[in-house]
């Protein structure tokens, strides 16, 4: 245990977790995110630190859906009201007015489940699209012309925390920023005292690098491009450390799913998440181009869109996520970087949108030495604070207070920077509620640079596409 180990313990006691490969292992071949694992680690490690793996293992097999169990024989052969944590998909049926659900992990059916008008009613959280939540099942058998069903009768949102933000900046203040950064990378489950000279964290720069991975979490509406080698970790983070975020694999994506299905007259993805990411971008498929394209460039400009009679609002961001070749010498082999992108995305005026650009080629691969070792906060916990952190506006005028924006500067470029150096200050300055509270160095170097350099790459990549737009940022410089 070393010196930041000790710090974790002392200011987030019961919001922390002890991690090692080794204790982690019980999750071998069950396929469950982090936010489900750590929580599961902290309710059955007791107050000497030592996990009981036959307990949780046996939670596991009977309340948790994984292929590994046999719940849907529970519920339908041996007439069980089983209970169980899982993830499952919302879908409204407005043909035959009803709610649906389905359980991939389970092999049940959109066919196969409906949850009763009373219970739809009662929680806001059954709506379209993916929700996690402790739930109770009961089969209900054949009636005249009735088919059987898997019948939801009663549900509990997965959110063991109740996030006192109010604290976690307080516990800010115990940390230097060097520590807090650590803190956060360790949290998204990597190991920041790995420093390979070649492979490690062996600089700021690389850890401020690896954490911008965090901006979409923490900012609404932020829109972010990373493309990386194979191995870095990208889709993980996106799919793993938070229930709030949708995620794209290949396949194909619609202007229905994404934002309205005008047949269904149900809302898309887009209105129920923090952020939607497009993983693999090179290989999704996009149906009705056109029309979607429009639908996408009205929504990543103001955050609304318009389809048929619907008019839609959402803070969720995007991410692009998509694989880049690089030279011997672990540079793009191609210095048009959006020529990886599929065609859909390379019009200047939808990549104009995105607020900025991670290089995942400077960031370190995945390997065992940077799996994480120590004390780190619950995915969970973390993943709460980082929504939470989402709708808390003061810091957002902070930055505007900070920095001088010159006359005529491009506003896209103004809003880009100042989002993306806000979300830069809720990750590392969470403690800050008025322009006192933060160094102006501090500020420069943690937050305005880091911003300024992401969106400077999507404007010089947008030049190579279309010459009209300038390579150049505004001189936005502190106060």
């Amino acid at each position: 245990m070393n010196k930041l180990d000790e710090k974790i313990i002392n200011t987030f006691n019961n919001e922390s977790v002890f991690k090692t490969k080794e204790r982690y292992s019980v999750f071998s071949g069950i396929n469950i995110p982090s936010f489900i694992k750590d929580w599961l680690v902290k309710k059955y490690t007791d107050d000497n630190g030592k996990l009981d793996v036959e307990t949780l293992l046996s939670f596991i097999q009977i309340h948790i859906a994984t292929g590994k169990n046999d719940i849907k024989s529970r519920i339908r052969t041996h007439r069980e009201e089983v209970k169980i944590l899982t993830r499952f998909i919302v879908e409204n049926d407005i043909k035959n007015d009803i709610l649906k659900f389905s359980i991939p992990d389970l092999g049940i059916k959109s066919s196969e489940g409906k949850i009763p008008n009373h219970i739809a009613k009662r929680y806001k959280e059954l709506k379209d699209g993916e929700v996690w939540g402790v739930i109770t099942l009961v089969y209900i058998p054949p009636m005249g012309k009735e088919k059987g069903i898997i019948e939801l009768i009663d549900f509990k949102p997965f959110k063991p925390y109740q996030v006192d933000l109010e604290y976690f900046q307080n516990a800010r203040k115990e940390y230097n920023t060097e520590e807090w950064i650590d803190l956060l990378i360790r949290s998204m489950e990597y190991n920041p005292g790995y420093n390979d000279p070649v492979k490690g964290f062996n600089s700021l720069e690389k850890k401020l690098l690896f954490i911008s991975r965090l901006l979409i979490f923490v900012e609404p509406n932020m829109n972010l491009i990373e493309l990386a080698p194979k191995g870095t970790g990208k889709s993980y983070v996106f799919s793993n450390l938070s229930k709030y975020g949708w995620m794209f694999s290949g396949g194909i994506v619609s202007r229905a799913k994404l934002f309205y299905d005008v047949g269904r007259r149900i809302p898309g993805i887009i209105e129920n998440y923090d952020f939607v990411s497009l993983d693999e971008i090179e290989t999704i498929k996009f149906s009705d181009e056109n029309e979607l394209q429009g639908a996408l460039k009205s929504y990543l400009e103001a955050g609304k869109f318009s389809i048929a009679n619907y008019s839609g609002v959402s803070t969720a961001g995007m991410m692009l996520l998509g694989n880049i070749k690089l030279s011997s010498n672990l540079r793009p082999i191609n210095r048009n970087y959006f020529e990886t992108l599929p065609k859909f995305f390379q019009h200047s005026a939808l990549l104009d949108r995105f607020h900025g650009f991670i290089e995942g080629w400077n960031l370190v691969r995945i390997n065992e030495d940077i799996i994480v070792k120590g004390y780190s906060l619950n995915v969970e916990y973390f993943s709460e604070i980082l929504h939470t952190l989402r709708h808390t506006p003061h810091y957002s005028h902070i930055v505007s207070e900070l920095i001088s924006v010159p006359k005529g500067s491009d506003t896209r470029d103004t809003k880009a920077i100042i989002r993306l150096a806000t979300a830069y200050m809720k990750l590392i300055f969470p403690n800050v509620s008025t322009v006192k509270d933060i160094d102006k160095r501090d500020f420069e170097i943690y937050c305005l640079n880091p911003a300024l350099e992401k969106r400077r790459i999507i404007r010089q990549q947008i030049n190579l596409i279309d010459p009209e737009f300038s390579p150049y940022l505004p001189n936005i410089t502190i106060k």
